[in-house]
């Protein structure tokens, strides 16, 4: 009874931090999902798993206090020790560790230390290679406990003794990491290009493209551009070549990404061609059968069945650090397609079959069709004498005279832009490009004065002759 109680305390603080709040179960099993990673990534999603869901609250936070001592970032572990507290104090890893903190602090400072003194010794000797190898590990310590900006600036200063492409490569990867980590999305697109140089071999690009489309969709994704991102995460390649770059996601997770996104921002025809004939994407599908049934159901016109598969596992992506914020966005994206091609081929539904097809528990389907129609995402009308939904037909004559219309303005534009430009070269008041010559007496490169002072030379003798 007190763990409950302490639970619907931590809950109900969580939720007046705007938290998002899992209050079923998953069909996910903690503990192999969390095998699927490696590296940082592990904490962040055992942390988020123990803020957000109810019935596996206490067993992830006990787990993210334990993968924080494994590492040297105190900050790390002094966060799930906050929580823990608060929602287990019971439990042996709400006890509070002062002597692990104690010594850890005393061997990150020995290390800095330690790697900052090699590194000065570096510099003094000027050895181009060792200096840049003395950044990268000051650089790999300083990210391990923590100091991601600090982490990030040794970083860029391996660039100058970068002197290969594997090593301009590795530069690319280490601040692309530490930018992943920060959801610094704007800077992982700005890098994420240079891991992949362009004088590489094929072999040398196909194994480091996946690298860059999985860091690109995920920066996509992070920015809400859905199409672009679905297009990264379907071109990834070989499940096998990807699973080294599980400290960022698993394949499971690019199956996920990639099916979803393409269901909410793909036709029908691009649903078929680009994801369920995919050769490579096929792979990644196999490790999350349900989303490859859900994308067969939505091509072959059986939708209620794919918002139901989709439904199902709602709450495992709520569950996602990646796919949390958008998780709402996305399935109202598919469900509004779901919809509008199940009503395309009709001229009129009625009301009641729309509701049995795609109507939720204690949710008024004429609501979300008004709300469909009022954005110009259907095209219909509702008649609430009959309870039906009409299509709404576009006058041909209407549309043409538009189009008329439309071109009429159009061509007026364009004839303003050049008969501007036209007056602007009468009056010589448009830029060139210089000359190495001179032009006409002697004008160098001002535009029209040659013309000028030839004007005025052809006319002198005539206004001599009059004075005469």
């Amino acid at each position: 009874m007190a763990a409950d109680q302490n639970l619907l305390v931590y809950f109900t603080a969580m939720d007046n931090q705007g938290g998002v709040i899992v209050r079923d179960a998953p069909k996910l099993d903690l503990d192999l999902y969390i095998a699927n990673y490696k590296g940082r990534t592990r904490f962040e999603r055992l942390l988020l798993v123990g803020q957000c869901s109810v019935p596996l609250c206490v067993d992830a936070l006990k787990a993210a206090v334990v993968e924080a001592k494994r590492g040297k970032d105190i900050q790390r572990y002094r966060d799930a020790w906050e929580y823990i507290r608060m929602a287990a104090p019971n439990e042996p890893e709400a006890t509070w560790d002062e002597s692990w903190v104690i010594t850890t602090e005393k061997t990150t400072k020995t290390e800095t230390t330690r790697l900052e003194t090699e590194l000065k010794g570096y510099k003094n000797n000027l050895v181009k290679e060792s200096i840049r190898i003395g950044h990268r590990d000051l650089g790999e310590h300083l990210e391990s406990i923590g100091d991601l900006n600090t982490a990030s600036e040794t970083y860029i200063k391996m660039r100058p003794d970068a002197s290969t492409q594997s090593h301009i490569q590795d530069v690319g990867k280490h601040i692309v990491g530490v930018l992943v980590q920060k959801r610094d999305w704007a800077g992982v697109l700005a890098n994420v290009n240079k891991v992949l140089a362009m004088n590489l071999t094929n072999e040398e690009q196909n194994a480091e493209q996946p690298y860059q489309k999985i860091v690109s969709g995920l920066a996509l994704l992070g920015s809400s551009k859905y199409l672009e991102a679905a297009k990264s995460f379907l071109e990834v390649g070989n499940p096998t070549t990807s699973q080294q770059y599980n400290d960022i996601v698993s394949p499971n997770d690019i199956a996920t990404y990639g099916g979803l996104l393409a269901l909410a921002s793909m036709d029908r025809q691009h649903l078929q061609s680009r994801v369920l004939e995919n050769s490579s994407f096929r792979n990644y599908l196999e490790l999350e059968p349900h989303i490859r049934k859900a994308v067969s159901m939505f091509v072959n016109g059986r939708y209620s069945p794919c918002l139901e598969i989709l439904e199902s596992y709602r709450n495992d992506y709520l569950l996602d650090i990646h796919l949390q914020k958008h998780v709402s966005i996305l399935y109202s994206e598919i469900r509004s397609k779901c919809i509008v091609q199940y009503f395309t081929p009709f001229s009129c539904v009625t009301l009641e079959s729309m509701k049995k097809t795609f109507g939720k528990p204690n949710e008024s389907i004429e609501s979300e069709l008004i709300g469909m129609i009022k954005s110009g995402v259907l095209n219909a009308r509702i008649n609430t004498i009959d309870k039906l939904l009409v299509a709404v037909s576009v006058n041909p004559r209407v549309a043409m005279h538009q189009k008329a219309l439309q071109a009429a303005k159009d061509y007026e534009k364009q004839a303003i832009e050049r008969i501007r430009r036209m007056s602007l070269a009468a009056a010589n008041l448009e830029m060139k490009g210089s000359k190495k010559s001179g032009g006409a007496g002697g004008s160098g490169s001002l535009p029209g004065v040659g013309e000028l002072w030839t004007d005025d030379a052809t006319r002198q003798p005539a206004s001599s002759e009059a004075m005469t």
